[in-house]
């Protein structure tokens, strides 16, 4: 019979022997694999934490002890334990199961986390609060109080905040384990000095003196005898270690391992007394990323969020489903043309050059393309640095991991007058990652800095004509953005794409006396097309891509507004701050009337797990809600804001 189903809370999974942990971690393989290959998902970094998780689960109460996740996209073996098997089958949509830890979900996760780097930090909050208020464990004063665990892994313990975290997490005086669960791998291959430190200790020859180290500390730990049992059936294959000099003890946390992440027995020995130390401790464990299949821990970085594939187990052969040309491909290939033909650009990721299309370029020109790992800040000033001395920096981040560089954006960069580049990857709506994922306020934050150009791409033909204006333009920072979608030959009818000029947009239709004029920003422009089509000639609409929000096209909008023509605006970017205010700012900064201005935008709250184009429709930017705007626009005359009405059952701003 199988157990998983079985599993309603960890209560169950604690019924269970320890023996049958091993049938449990392997339905809960089977399980996350089945479902990802139909619906796509992260695959390797969650087959990866299988057996960690059953142990966490096992050993701990999480229903009343705390568990923060650093690395949210680990966490489906842990879903599956807290009653949520349920949901898995609809995972990454609106009625299912969300691929990050979600608090709307479920009390077994206590943040939405989707950024790396902040799991040991707001665990010290949990731990410090949870002891000012009288509940924190103690194994002499308070045996029923609360522990805390925090899980940090893919590699972004590397990340600066991890580090700030770690050094404050050495002074607590209490229980505090951070699970290092170290796969030897990032979103990609991790990079940096701290990296390969890690190689080296899974490699380190000298387990002899490590042994007598061990020894010497085993006999000032609590119940060190059961971990001193443990870690001598282990034997030299597991090269479990307690070492008074591991890095982390200079942080003040007393460092085991690194121990065997896939077995079972060992995990639960190691844990179970981890959860009755009364003070800091990280305990190192080796996984692999995608274990239990072949093809995903030989190629985890492709296989660590893929969309959904096709699997045959008799030849073992996988075939990803592809629908399209993405903007990241379509971005990677254009790099790799212009570094090609210009010597001084060079490129930068900060751990995601799968995901941006820096993979297409690190092979071709290993000496101008790095990949820093997971710290957006240091890639942001090192770029920073770059452009100091005369190089051409285009920096390809996720725009939803943008936020993490914004000062060094401001100081280092904009501050100074560098030209450094940066190529917004994920901007606007991303689907099924839902809230913690959205490119929402790129343009909110980047505007606020003087002297910025802010652009978005429509296609691709416009992508590559962004990407050449930023080469050439030397006054400043510059940002382009672009969603996680597949470009669109919809302007392809509109003849070759003309250069970008700063601050001017594109026209597409254009009358001399329109009812309404539509600027859209970004891919918003094919939606734009698409519901002008939809109305046919009852209502004579002027397009035009925008292309800029930063500086937008002043002549422009003086233009439509001095003859009364009402506009609306529309962007994937939240109202505040965004393309259609900076319309309305301009209009009023030239004393027009920007009241006939409608604004479509994303709305002001959060929008959850589901596809990307269903995620439209629920906001009201998709061709009929844009339609049902324009139509109101251009009947309306003057407005104020654009009010709240119902298309096609939603409810849409226009």
């Amino acid at each position: 019979m199988a157990l998983l189903p079985t599993i309603q809370t960890p209560a169950d999974l604690k019924r269970l022997s320890l023996g049958q942990l091993a049938d449990v971690s392997r339905e809960i393989r089977e399980a996350i694999f089945e479902q990802v290959s139909k619906s796509g998902g992260h695959l390797a970094p969650n087959l990866g934490v299988v057996e960690l998780t059953v142990a966490l689960h096992y050993v701990f109460d999480f229903g009343h002890d705390r568990l923060l996740f650093d690395v949210g996209h680990q966490c489906y073996p842990h879903k599956l334990l807290t009653g949520r098997l349920g949901m898995l089958d609809q995972l990454r949509t609106r009625n299912g199961m969300t691929g990050f830890p979600e608090p709307r979900e479920s009390a077994y996760d206590l943040f939405s986390v989707g950024h790396a780097g902040t799991g040991i930090s707001t665990a010290v909050g949990m731990a410090r609060g949870d002891t000012m208020n009288g509940e924190g464990f103690d194994p002499a004063s308070n045996k029923a109080g609360r522990r805390v665990v925090t899980m940090i892994g893919d590699a972004s313990i590397v990340n600066g905040v991890a580090m700030e975290g770690l050094n404050n997490a050495g002074t607590l005086n209490r229980q505090f384990l951070v699970i290092l669960n170290d796969n030897g791998m990032s979103i990609s291959k991790p990079q940096g000095a701290m990296a390969a430190y890690f190689d080296r200790v899974r490699i380190n020859p000298l387990y002899a003196e490590m042994k007598k180290t061990a020894k010497r500390v085993l006999k000032n730990i609590p119940g060190g005898g059961m971990v001193g049992d443990a870690y001598h059936r282990m034997g030299e294959a597991a090269k479990a270690t307690i070492c008074e000099d591991a890095w982390f003890e200079h942080f003040g946390l007393l460092t085991i391992g690194p121990i065997d992440g896939h077995d079972l027995p060992e995990l639960v020995e190691f844990l179970a007394e981890a959860r009755d130390f009364d003070r800091p401790m990280v305990l190192h464990v080796k996984t692999v990323k995608g274990k239990g299949y072949g093809f995903a821990e030989g190629d985890a970085s492709t296989f660590h969020s893929p969309a959904s594939f096709n699997y045959d187990p008799d030849s073992c052969r996988v075939e990803i489903k592809k629908e399209g040309r993405s903007f990241t491909s379509a971005f990677g290939e254009a790099m790799v043309e212009m570094m090609g033909r210009d010597p001084k650009v060079v490129a930068c990721t900060a751990a995601m050059a799968g995901g941006t299309g820096i993979d297409k370029v690190l092979p071709r020109f290993p000496e101008r393309s790095f990949d820093t790992g997971i710290c957006e800040s240091h890639a942001l000033d090192m770029m920073a640095g770059l452009a100091k001395t005369g190089w051409k920096p285009f920096f390809a981040v996720y725009s939803t991991f943008l936020q993490r560089a914004f000062d060094q954006a401001f100081q280092e960069v904009s501050l100074q007058g560098l030209a450094v580049r940066l190529c917004l990857d994920r901007a606007g709506l991303v689907g099924g990652d839902g809230a913690v994922h959205h490119g929402f306020c790129d343009v909110s934050i980047l505007r606020v800095l003087p002297r910025a150009a802010i652009m978005a791409a429509a296609d691709e033909p416009s992508l590559l004509a962004s990407l050449e204006f930023m080469r050439t333009h030397d006054s400043g920072l510059s940002a382009v953005r672009y969603p996680r979608d597949n470009v669109s030959d919809a302007l392809a009818a509109f003849g070759a794409c003309p250069p970008f000029e700063l601050g001017r947009a594109r026209a597409l239709v254009e009358c001399e006396r329109p009812d309404v004029a539509m600027l859209a920003f970004g891919t918003m422009v094919v939606s734009a097309l698409k519901a002008v089509e939809s109305m046919g000639p009852e209502v004579r609409v002027n397009v035009y891509d925008a292309r800029f929000a930063k500086p937008v096209d002043a002549a422009l909008i003086r233009s439509l507004l001095e003859r009364g023509i009402p506009m609306v605006t529309i962007e994937d970017h939240g109202p505040h701050g965004g393309f259609g205010a900076a319309v309305v700012e301009a209009a009023a900064e030239m004393g027009l009337n920007a009241g006939l201005v409608t604004r479509m935008a994303l709305p002001d709250e959060w929008i959850y797990q589901n596809s990307r184009g269903e995620q439209l429709k629920e906001v009201g930017l998709d061709p009929a809600s844009i339609a049902a705007a324009v139509r109101h626009a251009a009947a309306g005359g003057e407005r104020e804001m654009a009010p709240v009405v119902e298309v096609k059952g939603q409810r849409v701003r226009v």
